[in-house]
């Protein structure tokens, strides 16, 4: 069996492949289920049904928003965008927050409303094939895109992911709530059916913020590709040591910047040679990279950098003293 290739190890090109795909499988499942919802709660008057149907007709705001994010988020850096578009891609799990918190609004106020003047519903049949397809389909959805966040790092489709999940759940609550009233001819179990979904629209809708605000405000890569990166590095003993390595994901890119200690008797020519040297081993690791790699003389380097430089670079100033 082969070992799935770690996010990151892709380029921008196969990355976006991928999650093109995933995005219109996504939104294709969200059209088909908001259609087939539509008709059968128009017959039955299911508020379980109706909680599903709001969320797969958001679902497909959200799924749109998604399609067409991954798809900017690989234009090319522009003269106003040096850095280029990927963060399009969390803005997009943003709007599928604010959407799913929206649904959860609706359906509360639904099913709260049904609580006090229950009506019977009708139709249960329908409703219960309509939820085992709504399962079906998620799962299936669920899985591709699992498959697709295995070798591609996609916040977007991550957040979409997470929305699904939540979907999942509330389909298979609804799924619930209209058998158990369709046994006990009581309208309740499909509002109380109701509130259960809003608590995992609630939820995941937290979890899609969370995932896009981790790229907004920059957060760092994982500890094990900041370790792979300095290790890539250092593997010319001519790179002494790495410091001030900062590192962000925007979308299907990461961007690195880092200065390097390097040996100080080589000339500038021979310090770019290493330099470019290093710079490919890292892109080898982390094709979709934009890597700016600053060179420091070790032993001799003083703290520099702006708003966000070191106070002072470890060993400079004793290698300093002792070459001198």
């Amino acid at each position: 069996m082969t070992a799935p290739v770690p996010a990151h190890s892709l380029t921008a090109e196969q990355s976006a492949k991928l999650t093109h795909r995933v995005t219109r499988l996504s939104l294709a499942v969200a059209l088909v289920l908001t259609v087939l919802k539509v008709v059968v709660w128009m017959s039955s008057g299911s508020v379980a049904m109706l909680a599903s149907l709001a969320d797969s007709g958001l679902d497909v705001f959200a799924a749109l928003a998604t399609f067409f994010a991954v798809r900017y988020a690989v234009e090319p850096p522009d003269q106003e965008h040096r850095f280029g578009h990927g963060k399009a891609e969390a803005f997009a799990s943003l709007i599928q927050a604010g959407l799913v918190f929206a649904s959860a609004a609706l359906v509360a106020r639904e099913a709260m409303d049904r609580l006090i003047h229950p009506i019977a519903p009708t139709g249960e049949i329908n409703d219960l094939i309509v939820m085992g397809v709504s399962v079906a389909l998620t799962g299936g959805l669920i899985l591709a895109q699992s498959r697709v966040l295995k070798t591609a790092s996609s916040v977007a489709v991550t957040g979409d992911r997470m929305h699904y999940m939540a979907d999942l759940a509330s389909n298979l609550m609804a799924f619930v709530g209209i058998g158990l009233s369709a046994l006990l001819r009581n309208s309740a179990a499909d509002a109380i059916a109701g509130v259960a979904v809003v608590g995992w629209l609630v939820w995941g809708a937290i979890s899609v913020f969370r995932s896009a605000s981790v790229e907004l405000m920059d957060q760092e890569l994982e500890d094990g590709s900041r370790d792979r990166i300095v290790a890539l590095m250092t593997e010319d003993p001519r790179v002494k040591d790495v410091h001030q390595l900062r590192t962000r994901a925007s979308g299907p890119f990461i961007h690195i910047q880092l200065h390097a200690d390097l040996d100080p008797t080589l000339t500038l020519v021979e310090a770019h040679q290493v330099v470019v040297a290093a710079e490919k081993r890292v892109l080898e690791a982390f094709p979709a990279a934009d890597i700016i790699i600053h060179p420091d003389p070790r032993g001799y380097a003083e703290p520099h950098g702006g708003a966000f430089a070191e106070k002072e670079y470890p060993h400079d100033h004793d290698e300093a003293a002792a070459a001198r």
